[in-house]
Parts: structure tokens; sequence; C-alpha cells
């Protein structure tokens, strides 16, 4: 796929890994949406960042567990470029909570951004290729939690091994559409989700222990994961996951 003016739609991309991915895209060539919850206040900054490259790009304020929020953000990102080539479901969001005490309004939240969100953004994105004449890519921010318990964050974790199936699906359904869904599965990477981790030291160190790699990834590791999911060497790749982890998954216990 050709990425001369083609169009990434980015979720979550106001900080952390989604920033990253949507900088990353935008000097790959593509045109990027940054959607992001309404008047996010780290979504100027991006903007900000990405046109000091001469990236051409659009902050579209959306709330991704909202069906109609995400009908109305392919069609604005349409409106907007004439056409959306690539699809990056990258909004994440956690819940502590020992499942003995985990509230209905933490679920709702937890499993409305990371598989509602995904599941009928992808439909409408999968909707208008089909009108458009097919060819895309799906992209999906997993977790290594999508394989590995995660006490305390029971939501999260059955939210990401959802994802997977849901990877795994429409990567037939959407075949003949020519569209490839993959995850993209980060291990612990430095971002804001991991703040007070970061202020541990006692914890980082046992944590650096635990990763062959012997250290924490940053969202430009994840980034990188992601332009080789939407480039042309990756058209025969779909329906998998490709973690970026470090080698945590494997050699990791609580």
């Amino acid at each position: 796929m050709s990425s001369h003016r083609t169009v990434a739609l980015v979720t979550g991309a106001a900080r952390g890994i989604g920033k990253a991915i949507a900088l990353r895209l935008a000097r790959d060539g593509f045109a990027v949406i940054v959607a992001d919850l309404p008047d996010h206040p780290d979504a100027v900054a991006t903007m900000e960042q990405l046109e000091a490259t001469g990236s051409d790009a659009a902050y579209l304020p959306t709330d991704v567990s909202r069906v109609d929020e995400v009908r109305r953000l392919v069609a604005a990102g349409v409106e907007r470029f004439g056409r959306v080539d690539v699809l990056v479901n990258n909004a994440g969001v956690q819940r502590r909570a020992g499942f003995l005490d985990a509230s209905e309004a933490d679920y709702d939240l937890v499993l409305g951004v990371n598989l509602k969100g995904p599941y009928f953004l992808s439909q409408a994105y999968a909707r208008h290729v089909e009108e458009r004449g097919g060819g895309g890519r799906i992209v999906n921010i997993s977790s290594v939690h999508e394989e590995l318990p995660f006490p305390q964050f029971a939501s999260y974790c059955a939210s990401k091994g959802g994802l997977q199936m849901l990877t795994r699906d429409l990567a037939v359904e959407l075949a003949p559409l020519g569209i490839t869904v993959n995850n993209i599965a980060p291990g612990a990477i430095r971002t804001e989700m991991n703040d007070a981790l970061m202020d541990d030291e006692a914890r980082l160190r046992e944590l650096r222990s635990e990763i062959p790699a012997g250290r924490m990834g940053s969202p430009e590791d994840v980034a990188d994961a992601v332009s080789y999911a939407v480039s042309p060497g990756a058209a025969y790749i779909t329906g998998t996951t490709i973690t970026v982890d470090g080698g945590l998954l494997w050699n990791y216990s609580e």
C-alpha cells in the first residue's frame, strides 16, 4: 500500500503510545487524524508537533466508547481528507481493583473503550472501505495481557483477550475487502499509564529483571511496529499479534 497521501486515523493519539504512532506515521508520509477525548489537554501540543513537521493533520474529538461518535469520526475523517486508509485502535484505559471489589462502572468504562470502541470503529471504517473500493489496514493496540493474567486488572485482561479474538475474526471477515487486521501487543512501556511505577525504583528494578532485553520499552518501539504493520512489506500478515515486549511475556511471573 503506497503511503503517498494516504490517511491514518489514530485513536488515543493525544499522548503516550498513540502520540508516538501519530508522529511516526506522519514521518512515513501519512496524513494523520488525531482522535481523542474532547478538550484533551495534550491534543493541542500533539497537533502542534505534527504541524511543525509539515504534516497534514486534524484533531477530531471523540469518545470511542460511544457508537454514534465513532461513526461520526469516520465520516468526519472522510469529509476532511477524502478517505481513510489505516485505522489504529490505540485508545485504552485500565482500572485497578481486586475482582471482588470491581464495580460495574469501571467494567463498563474499560470494556467500552478497549473493546466496544475498536469493534464499532472497525465496523464504521470497514463500511467506508467497502464504499470506496477496498484495501486497508486495521491495527489494534492490544497488550501482553491478552495472554498474561494481571491480578487486580481482570477487566483490562478480558478486554485485551477479547481484542485478540476480534482481530482474528475480522482478519477472516474483512479479507474480501482487502483489509488486513493485526494486533500490536506492548509489554512494559514508559507511558503516563505507568507513572506510579516509574516513581518506584524498587519495583522498576524488579520489573527490569523480568525483561530479557533489560529495559522498559518506549512508545517509539510500539510505533515502529505499527509502521511496519501498515507498510507494503506486511501485506501478507493478518490475524496475528506482534508482541513488543523485550521478551517479557515468556519470562514473567506475578
